[in-house]
């Protein structure tokens, strides 16, 4: 069985969003938000970091693949784009059984940057182990990222694997995946590889074509695009369902919503539960008292002498 809401960890802050069920404050006229099946859910105004609305936002599930953000806002800033890597075998030996891949190979040297597209478009956990290698290796980056949670206000990620992979006791929450994709959009490179739907990747001696899955930024499978979508990162593992992190712009304002196992539906509902809680954003912003906030937490002051 799925636990239920937290209580506020060590460091939290106290609050609405630490309620169970369904968390809004809107004022008359605004309508409410829709109804939606996934088990957690976030809408927030990503300038302001106001949250407009949750549903069990702390509540702790797992992330599958949106658990890279939180992986892309850690490294990103510490591995130059235009560095290059040669992977070796032992790199991607430990790729998780079933694991999405780019098709990185042993013994090929790849552009930091085609490294991150993998991530990003094909939510290749084969890239991530590379990526990770470059960055002080698997365990490092594990320990990296724990404390980037921290401090960004998230208390309720616990990382084991970088890629989001399912592992034991790894979970996060609508709200840390929020805080998580706030943060991605504050980084130009984060923003430009989140929102490319296709690019060319490095194969033997050549190239080859790869798409964004997100198809709420592709309009793929029959599922429509969503206008002024930034993009950010979709997941699916057998444990933790679909999710999704989606922001899109309009009229001066980016929505942000995080989006964690549809109950209901096919593969497809958490794009159509998204843009629902998206639609309903771009009405409520400005109509509700926020019920939360993505910001940090502030630093702790220094002792008195």
């Amino acid at each position: 069985m799925v636990p239920a809401a937290p209580a506020a960890p060590a460091g939290a802050v106290e609050g609405t969003l630490y309620r169970s069920g369904t968390q809004v404050r809107p004022k008359r006229g605004t309508p409410a938000p829709p109804s939606v099946s996934a088990l957690s859910w976030l809408v927030a105004d990503a300038r302001t970091g106001d949250v407009l609305a949750g549903h069990e936002a702390h509540r702790p599930l797992p992330p599958a693949s949106t658990l890279k953000t939180l992986f892309a806002v850690t490294a990103l800033p510490h591995l130059p784009k235009d560095g290059e890597h040669e992977v070796t075998e032992a790199e991607l030996d430990d790729v998780g059984e079933g694991s999405s891949e780019v098709g990185v190979v042993a013994g090929e040297t790849y552009a930091v940057e085609d490294l991150w597209r993998g991530v990003f478009l094909s939510s290749g956990n084969d890239a991530v182990h590379a990526l990770a290698e470059m960055n002080g290796g698997w365990e490092a980056t594990v320990k990296q990222m724990r404390v980037k949670a921290k401090l960004l206000g998230a208390y309720d990620t616990h990382v084991v694997s970088p890629d989001g992979y399912d592992a034991d006791g790894q979970v996060s929450s609508a709200f840390d995946l929020a805080v998580f994709g706030r943060t991605g959009l504050t980084l130009p490179e984060f923003v430009e590889y989140s929102s490319t739907v296709d690019a060319q990747f490095p194969g033997y001696g050549s190239t080859f074509g790869i798409v964004n899955t997100n198809r709420l930024l592709t309009g793929e499978d029959g599922v429509e695009e969503y206008p002024g979508l930034i993009g950010i990162k979709n997941g699916y593992t057998s444990e933790a369902g679909y999710t999704l992190i989606a922001a899109a712009k309009r009229g001066g304002r980016t929505i942000l919503v995080t989006v964690m196992n549809p109950q209901w539906g096919g593969v497809h509902e958490v794009y159509e539960e998204a843009r629902s809680l998206l639609d309903w954003g771009f009405r409520a912003v400005g109509k509700v008292t926020p019920v939360g906030s993505l910001n940090p937490p502030p630093a702790p002051l220094p002792p008195r002498l």
